[in-house]
């Protein structure tokens, strides 16, 4: 069911209270936001600096290229496909060379994080657990983290296989509204800012975390490692994709000032909330942002007892979540300078 013109109105309002707490805290030119960013990008998380801070540095206004057009069918299995993998003794990767799903393994069945494209989902997630060892059957909750088709795309095949589909609000709106080729999966659970989701011994606690859409949700998972637990910030929705489409997104009520705001600000809140969690690993729905190009092949090559290639340190991902709100703030310095 779509949101009430004034249930619209009343969230777009609430949303703008934490806009200008933000933007009464963004002090400073786009190149000292942007200093701040690369400082705390450091050598880790250039992909993350890549599809925020580089589409905001000056010249303002440099449009990025379009996106080419699509081709018409899936692509080709050996672009995309990737080998699933065990990660943590309770997370696997089941997802593709550039878009992730993860599973999460409990006592009484999978919480799958995001479903990537209905085009791969069957070969990844479905046949990468049957490889791994797992039933595909058990998939009992299915989260996902925006209404992108990269994430939403095989949510329909999976809920048509059992799995209940978990998605804010706003983004169960923004795939019924949305154009698309996949089977849609109808709306199911509709996740509440702060959620747990409880499924046999494990819980993993939801966040709305509004700027890459208006519902994204960010994740804290509990995961172990040799039976020594960690938990792990999931950061749902990365690039400024207003920047690189803005038809998608810029509105009179909704200019690029109101994304870069809402963005700053959910990326602030998930950092204090991932640094209350004690949250020391990072994972993400695209393989770019938390290394898993080079972090799988590592943990296949790791020695026992050796350091977890993911196991990154509590102050790591509260740079990598600094990186994302002073980039966002860089961008709003950006529309105020030109405004």
């Amino acid at each position: 069911m779509r949101l009430s013109r004034a249930a619209e109105v009343v969230a777009v309002a609430l949303l703008a209270l934490g806009a200008g707490a933000v933007a009464a805290q963004t002090q400073g030119s786009v190149d000292d936001h942007l200093t701040r960013a690369r400082a705390a990008s450091g050598q880790d998380f250039d992909a993350l600096y890549g599809v925020t801070c580089d589409l905001v540095k000056p010249p303002a206004g440099a449009a990025p290229a379009a996106p080419a057009a699509a081709a018409s069918g899936p692509p080709a299995r050996a672009t995309w496909h990737a080998e699933p993998a065990k990660v943590f003794d309770n997370v696997y990767f089941v997802g593709q060379s550039e878009y992730s799903a993860w599973a999460v393994t409990t006592s009484a069945g999978i919480i799958l994080m995001d479903a990537i494209f209905d085009y791969s989902v069957e070969d990844e997630v479905v046949n990468g657990l049957k490889a791994l060892g797992l039933d595909p059957a058990q998939i009992k909750y299915v989260v996902i983290s925006h209404a992108h088709g990269d994430h939403v795309g095989g949510a329909g095949f999976l809920q048509k296989r059992g799995a209940r589909i978990v998605m804010s609000a706003a983004d169960w709106d923004l795939m019924e509204r949305t154009k698309a080729d996949y089977l849609k999966p109808t709306r199911d659970i509709v996740a509440t800012d702060g959620q747990k989701l409880t499924l046999g011994d494990t819980t993993v606690t939801l966040y709305i975390t509004p700027g890459h859409t208006l519902g994204t949700i960010s994740s804290l998972i509990p995961v172990k490692d040799g039976g020594r637990p960690h938990v792990a910030a999931y950061w749902g929705g990365t690039a400024f994709n207003w920047v690189r489409g803005p038809a998608q997104y810029i509105t009179p009520d909704r200019p690029a000032s109101f994304w870069f705001t809402q963005y700053a600000a959910s990326a602030r809140r998930f950092r204090d909330v991932a640094a209350r969690a004690n949250a020391d690993v990072l994972l993400s729905n695209h393989t770019n942002f938390d290394g898993s190009k080079t972090k799988i092949p590592a943990l296949r090559a790791r020695a026992p007892g050796a350091p977890h290639p993911y196991v990154v340190g509590k102050d790591a991902v509260r740079r990598y979540l600094t990186v994302a709100d002073e980039c966002a703030r860089a961008g709003l310095a950006t529309t105020a300078a030109t405004h």
